[in-house]
């Protein structure tokens, strides 16, 4: 059984390919690098994984590796994933994020292979959320505030066209935020573990630097995340899509107050007007029902684990640094 995981560097695909080699080890796992990845997240996966160098938006670069690796399950989470940057560089947002999906499933189609295949969406799909529609469900409309956000409206629209058009098996998941160890830095919750370890560490002055502290999210621990996305091509409904989410949301304030709770360290808080966005989401709070009753799955990490994990994994980097 073979499962291809694109995006394997980043935060979430090494935290697979890390829950498959623990709880899955029939599954041998294949993935998708692009020559210029750094690989820092899945070096202690050395020899335990194949990797393919490929940049999915080379049409043929990605049907020869589909061509070799013919996979039983695809989790297709390799993307653009700022959502910052995608104001910055809507364009190449829109393009990594559209096309290289596209580039994956007509490779399927072509070859006519038939594996299930994963895509990992997101709550910022949503957008602008009423305050009488949380819990957001599935069915909720979606109104997104960004180009990246509206990039992966594109990629769920599409993988459901493709379920419908070919029957190939798609399954969607609607991720709200998900944290933990190897975030990258610019994401809120790693970004002030990081600030907090390099004010720890004497390496900055003692200033947090913050944007918006009054949109609420929904945090799931990414461990927790990744266990969902293989219950997702084992056990969910093709065709179906699923929020991920915890049914929890807590103001980005209560984030860092609960981060700094965790240090002994004296700081200043300070707003950056560079962190703030052209426009924001309020609230995002999702209601998992339907992939509980579809899966069996719940998260079972506490918040607090998971900042305190956060916290810990930049004090470690940071002391090699």
């Amino acid at each position: 059984m073979r499962a291809l995981i694109t995006g394997i560097t980043g935060f979430a695909g090494s935290h697979l390919a890390d829950y498959l080699l623990a709880e899955q080890p029939e599954v041998e796992i294949f993935g998708l690098r692009r020559w210029r990845s750094r690989t820092e997240n899945i070096d202690h996966l050395e020899g335990r994984i194949q990797l393919r160098d490929c940049d999915l938006r080379d049409a043929a670069a990605v049907q020869s590796v589909l061509a070799e690796v013919r996979p039983d399950y695809i989790f297709h989470l390799a993307a653009q994933s700022y959502v910052p940057a995608s104001w910055r560089a809507p364009s190449e947002t829109l393009t990594t994020n559209l096309l290289g999906q596209t580039n994956i499933f007509e490779a399927v189609r072509v070859q006519g292979l038939d594996p299930v295949i994963q895509i990992a969406g997101s709550s910022e799909e949503y957008g602008l959320v009423l305050p009488d529609e949380v819990p957001i469900k599935e069915s909720n409309p979606l109104r997104p505030l960004s180009p990246y956000a509206v990039s992966k409206v594109a990629q769920d629209l599409l993988a459901y066209q493709y379920f419908k058009s070919y029957g190939m098996k798609t399954i969607r998941t609607r991720g709200f935020n998900h944290t933990g160890p190897r975030r990258g830095e610019v994401f809120v919750t790693s970004n002030f573990a990081k600030q907090i370890a390099s004010i720890e560490a004497g390496l900055k002055e003692p200033i947090i630097r913050v944007g918006n502290l009054d949109a609420q999210r929904d945090f799931t621990d990414v461990r927790d995340m990744v266990r969902a996305y293989w219950l997702a091509v084992t056990k969910a409904t093709p065709g179906e899509v699923y929020n991920l989410a915890s049914g929890q949301a807590v103001t980005i304030r209560e984030l860092l107050d609960r981060l700094l709770a965790l240090s002994d360290t004296e700081v200043d808080v300070q707003v950056d007007p560079e962190r703030l966005r052209p426009s924001d989401v309020e609230i995002l709070l999702g209601d998992f029902s339907k992939f509980r009753s579809d899966t069996g799955w719940e998260p079972t990490i506490p918040l607090d684990q998971t900042l305190k994990d956060t916290l810990d994994y930049w004090r470690q980097k940071l002391s090699k640094s």
